[in-house]
């Protein structure tokens, strides 16, 4: 939302001044004769107060027209993890058997509450809940291959078969014993000009790529679980990897088509307005009537427009690129004013090649 207290829009301008690092995060400010948004930190030459405003969201900034600004980089600076939870990752990457406790973290002048805070404010979790994720499905991958359980459990740092029988039901709704010939969905964050966003994946490919911010992913998750009959798990696959790789080269304007594979379950119908959608070329545009007139179908743009907002793979699958037959732009999960920025973003690029 737009910030009017004037007291704080004083406070807010002379951090801006300042450039104060302790305020990022805490707003953003749009430029009315740039029409870009910074961060409190930002290099750029400073604008006279009548001349900004300022929001809570990077978000309502986008929403109120404005674009993120190319220096300080407002959609990713303030989303990025910090270099402390990088290291923190990292370490458990490197160790996805061990138990990463709190003096460990410190023995790595790692403060472990800074870490708390910012895994359960940006994942929802605890930083342990997300290391005993790791592990678990580590454990999973190695019963899939034939690894007998108790060298699984204590492999993978558990003190007795109990402990990890219940952590690994918890987590995965079923015993390792039984839970072998099942698959998992591994899900994992990114964070993109345009603000972080999860990225899900199973064995056969990327199920879901959305904006955090998204209202309806809570309904997502439960609909994918539901559909796949898989339980949602932190972790990482050789899919997800790939495509954060193309999805930064994407944003670099160096990738204009995706390689890497997808798993979308759906209804015919959906299945095939998603493979209509992922033909419309980088750079161009489409309405739902055209759509609508490709898979032959030209009286059903209602229900082809309803199966563009079910499409849980955003950008790989293009729904951004489909616009109304006047013009306007419509319907788009991750807001409006980044449908207009993506549209933008490929438009430029389009044109250098």
């Amino acid at each position: 939302m737009q910030i009017n207290d004037a007291n704080k829009i004083e406070r807010y301008y002379q951090a801006l001044l300042d450039k104060d690092p302790s305020y990022i995060g805490i707003f953003y400010v749009g430029v009315k004769t740039t029409s870009i948004f910074c961060i409190a930190t930002c290099r750029a030459r400073k604008p006279k107060l009548e001349n900004v405003e300022f929001f809570t969201t990077f978000k309502a900034a986008l929403d109120a027209g404005y674009r993120p600004c190319k220096i300080c980089r407002p959609t990713e600076n303030t989303n990025e993890a910090p270099k402390e939870v990088i290291k923190a990752i990292a370490i458990i990457n490197q160790n996805p058997k061990t138990k990463i406790s709190d003096s460990y973290l410190r023995e790595q002048q790692i403060n472990p509450e800074n870490i708390r805070r910012w895994f359960q404010k940006h994942y929802g979790i605890t930083f342990h809940a997300y290391q005993r994720m790791y592990r678990i499905n580590n454990a999973f991958q190695e019963l899939k291959i034939g690894k007998n359980i108790m060298d699984t459990a204590f492999d993978n740092g558990y003190a007795s078969l109990s402990g990890f029988g219940y952590t690994y039901k918890k987590l995965m709704q079923s015993a390792p014993s039984t839970s072998v010939t099942k698959a998992v969905i591994v899900i994992n964050r990114l964070t993109t000009p345009l603000g972080p966003m999860f990225i899900a994946a199973t064995d056969q490919g990327i199920c879901l790529l959305e904006f955090v911010d998204r209202r309806m992913l809570e309904t997502e998750f439960q609909q994918l679980q539901k559909l796949l009959d898989m339980q949602i798990i932190y972790g990482e696959n050789q899919h997800i990897l790939q495509a954060k790789q193309e999805i930064n080269e994407y944003f670099q304007g160096v990738r204009q088509t995706f390689q890497v594979k997808l798993h979308t379950p759906g209804t015919d119908f959906q299945q095939l307005v998603w493979q209509v959608l992922q033909q419309i070329p980088f750079g161009e545009l489409s309405t739902y009537k055209q759509q609508a007139q490709k898979i032959n179908k030209p009286l059903v743009v209602r229900a082809v427009a309803s199966a563009n907002g079910f499409n849980r793979v955003a950008i790989i699958i293009p729904c951004h690129r489909v616009i109304g037959s006047n013009g306007e732009l419509m319907g788009y999960g991750g807001g409006l004013e980044r449908k207009r920025w993506l549209i933008d973003h490929e438009q430029h690029y389009a044109v250098k090649k």
